[in-house]
């Protein structure tokens, strides 16, 4: 992992591969808006990052639908309604590296917990297009397919995937060309992208080019093979590929971003500042924060009023802290009483994919 400067992002942005691109801001950062600005906003990417000239661009809906239609970006704009939806999106991989310290994970990204960020997105309902094209009410499934070069298995494609009919329909999920009031830039999906709120960011594909209304998931390698998670006792030697569970919905996470990993910091009354992000189905209720290894919690407040389910929240919380080395802990719970699980090893997978048990930071007290 390297720290460098890229074109389109924040001179301390944290570079975790060049090529593919892919990095996330430094956790602080994170904490100091709720809106992520576009030059911190994290980057996921599996392949090339597709240069498109506008004027060339198409979107063809097909598949299970009366007649193919294609549009053009401003035939969209033109065409539909615009609306926009704040939506947090995050990779499945974020908070790997914890997992990766349980137990080996080999060939993923070391991912901390910064994979993640918040943005208000302009576009045209999903929904919207799939009625103009007169989709198949049978259709069980919506695909993707993406402009960009993706090298697998000894095959080149562009990057996939699908999401069920029902969040297809639903009034949140969008074909967005605006990112915070911008056109999005190219390492954000210029010129079309699309958004699921709620769903891990694999779902919300990049350079979209492709829709497909069909009856079966994504046949691409991203839906069929990359993103699925399996338990803890499987592993790369003794995985079946099609008994894995393909990733959808976020998992109710709450991370702590200050302090930082072997912070120091002075004896007494310490400042954690955080966010929390929802499984998409139910709002975060409560944040707590323990100081000793769980016996007792404080609970945090929140930074703003603001509560979705498809936004994240900021928190802060004081804990007392004592000389020596310990441990900061957080944890959510959402309107259902959902929690986060403890330990990390019941929810191991051999891909290292989400990671929700309780964040903890080690911190130096003098």
């Amino acid at each position: 992992m390297t720290v460098v400067s890229e074109n389109q992002k924040h001179p301390d942005f944290i570079v975790y591969s060049e090529t593919p691109f892919n990095g996330n801001a430094p956790l602080a950062f994170l904490v100091q808006e709720f809106i992520t600005a576009n030059d911190v906003f994290f980057s996921r990417n599996h392949g090339t990052i597709p240069q498109v000239n506008k004027d060339d661009f198409r979107l063809t809906v097909n598949g299970m639908v009366k007649q193919q239609k294609s549009w053009t970006l401003d035939e969209l704009i033109g065409q539909f309604p615009k609306v926009e939806v704040m939506a947090t999106l995050q990779c499945a991989g974020n908070r790997r590296h914890e997992l990766m310290e349980t137990k080996p994970i080999p060939n993923e990204l070391p991912w901390g917990a910064g994979a993640i960020s918040n943005a208000t997105w302009g576009g045209v309902r999903l929904r919207d297009v799939l009625i103009a094209a007169g989709f198949d009410r049978k259709a069980r499934h919506i695909a993707f397919s993406s402009l960009d070069s993706v090298q697998r298995q000894g095959k080149t494609f562009g990057f996939g995937g699908s999401i069920p009919m029902e969040k297809a329909m639903l009034p949140e999920t969008l074909l967005a060309y605006e990112m915070n009031g911008e056109a999005l830039p190219a390492l954000h999906g210029y010129p079309l992208r699309v958004i699921v709120p709620g769903y891990i960011g694999a779902r919300s594909v990049k350079w979209v080019t492709t829709i497909s209304a069909q009856m079966e998931p994504s046949q691409n390698y991203f839906q069929q093979r990359a993103y699925k998670i399996f338990p803890p006792e499987v592993g790369p030697d003794s995985v079946k590929w099609e008994d894995g569970i393909m990733l959808g919905e976020n998992s109710l996470n709450a991370v702590i971003c200050y302090p930082t990993e072997d912070e120091i910091l002075a004896t007494g009354t310490a400042n954690v500042l955080g966010y929390t992000l929802g499984d998409g189905h139910h709002l975060v209720e409560r944040i707590e924060v323990s100081s000793d290894e769980g016996k007792t919690w404080s609970r945090a407040k929140f930074l703003s009023d603001t509560n979705d389910l498809w936004a994240w929240r900021l928190w802060e919380a004081e804990v007392e802290v004592q000389p020596g080395t310990t441990h900061i802990l957080a944890r959510a719970t959402d309107t259902a009483g959902n929690t986060q699980p403890e330990d990390m090893q019941e929810i191991w997978n051999f891909k290292g994919y989400a990671n929700n048990a309780w964040h903890r930071v080690k911190v130096q007290v003098t």
